[in-house]
């Protein structure tokens, strides 16, 4: 490959930074501003307006990720077949709406059957986008993007307290409608207005011809793409049926282990939910100054999940940039437990989320390296992974019981357990992948053909 090839690689890269990675970051960061509106809304009385009891909230917050777990691993395995450019964009449309009509409900019943339909409507974007990222970037560019969108998440509940204060102070009771009806009106509206725009600057594959590549990049541009990323697979099959992908990756033990890994992460950060609820025990004001304490430690930790993953990248290394921020969250942890001081709790707070959320996003990066065997087995291999975490998620929320606040001590023993075990899979991935690792390299070396290995 000459130095036009490699230029022109480059100049498909910048094209893909700035157009499909705004896109979707957008798209992503209002996606999870509609799931934590919820736990703003706490503070603002929807249990009471809804007359909540017992563990109702816990079980409305669950139900999401219940919804999501549907219809994942379904849409991925329909997104090898249809164009992303359009099925994406139709699901963020379709969860607008859902997400606005939680302003209608007025019981615990209308609740949950909203909750669903949001989980159910969400579910195709995040691994959709994860598996449309991976057949556009190679492995050692994939890293940083995925931090980057997954900075997203962290921004969105960093924001969500700074425009939840906001919303509440102008809007409570305007127009005789209470301030959290108003906050999911205003961002499902502005998340539809994005859902159109996206339908002109997300790509199809590269092989196609479609989508925002066929205004954006050349012929020329679109077939070096294509190469880009044939070459940076570990094994090139194609031509399989989705019956095939989905035996591959359910027989892969490494399938597992990533699964395995996410359900803990996710359950290690149970305490987004109620994050709002936990700073208000500190016990440092307002409702109002409680949201605006909310944000600084998320915002910390975009900061940090980018000079990680920059960190991960420049070293191909993936597991210990996992393992150890998720140590620095069992820090924050047991610092919460140990101590009944405000200001050390708000601190052991930027530990373990900056900790949890600066590593989560490596995660999904890694995986699809390694599950990376065929197109097919990816799509529902990246699907599986980020489904099935799901159950941390569903699991997590009944850890904070209302009798255990505000300190939530029995929830923190969990997240560390959770945290612990996180951690464990991921060194354990790095000694078997390092294993296989030696194995292709000697098997290269005997046929006389350039090793391709897996980041470890």
């Amino acid at each position: 490959m000459d130095e036009e090839w490699h230029r022109i690689s480059r100049r498909v890269v910048k094209k893909l930074d700035m157009t499909l990675m705004p896109m979707i970051w957008l798209l992503f960061l209002f996606n999870y501003l509609d799931r934590n509106n919820i736990s703003q809304a706490k503070l603002n009385g929807i249990e009471k307006d809804l007359n909540l009891e017992g563990a109702e909230y816990n079980t409305a917050v669950s139900l999401l990720n219940a919804g999501y777990m549907v219809m994942q691993i379904p849409s991925n395995m329909i997104l090898t077949r249809v164009r992303p450019s359009l099925y994406l964009p139709f699901w963020t449309c379709v969860w607008s709406i859902v997400a606005a009509s939680t302003a209608a409900v007025n019981n615990f019943g209308q609740l949950i059957t909203v909750r669903l339909l949001l989980g159910v409507s969400e579910a195709p974007f995040f691994p959709g986008v994860y598996y449309l990222l991976s057949c556009w970037y190679t492995k050692k560019e994939l890293g940083l993007r995925m931090a980057v969108l997954y900075s997203g998440l962290v921004v969105a509940t960093a924001f969500s307290g700074l425009i939840s204060a906001g919303v509440f102070a102008g809007l409570d009771e305007a127009r005789g409608i209470a301030g959290w009806r108003w906050l999911y009106i205003i961002v499902g509206a502005i998340n539809f207005l994005l859902s159109l725009v996206a339908f002109f600057l997300i790509p199809d594959f590269p092989e196609s011809a479609t989508g925002s590549q066929k205004w954006l990049m050349t012929p020329e541009e679109r077939k070096v793409a294509l190469e880009r990323i044939l070459a940076d697979r570990i094994v090139q099959e194609s031509n399989r049926t989705l019956w095939f992908g989905f035996v591959r990756a359910v027989s892969d033990y490494r399938t597992w282990a990533f699964v395995f890994m996410l359900i803990f992460n996710h359950a290690a950060y149970g305490f987004n939910y109620f994050y709002p609820t936990i700073v208000k025990g500190f016990g440092f004001g307002s409702d109002t100054i409680t949201q605006l304490l909310t944000a600084p430690p998320f915002l910390l930790g975009a900061i940090l999940s980018f000079f990680i993953s920059w960190s991960s990248d420049k070293h191909n290394e993936r597991s210990l940039h996992i393992a150890v921020p998720m140590g620095v969250a069992i820090v924050g942890f047991v610092i919460s437990i140990a101590t009944l001081n405000s200001a050390a709790r708000y601190f052991a707070s930027f530990l373990y989320v900056t900790g949890c959320f600066a590593a989560n996003g490596l995660v999904y990066s890694w995986a699809a390296n390694v599950l990376d065997d065929t197109p097919e087995k990816k799509a529902v291999a990246t699907s599986m992974v980020n489904v099935l975490a799901q159950l941390g998620n569903i699991m997590s929320p009944y850890f904070f019981r209302t009798q255990d606040q505000p300190r939530y001590i029995m929830a923190m023993i969990l997240l560390i357990m959770f945290a612990g075990l996180s951690g464990l899979v991921c060194l354990f991935l790095k000694w078997d992948l390092r294993r296989a690792n030696r194995r292709i390299t000697a098997e290269s070396t005997f046929n006389g053909t350039a090793p391709r290995l897996y980041t470890t």
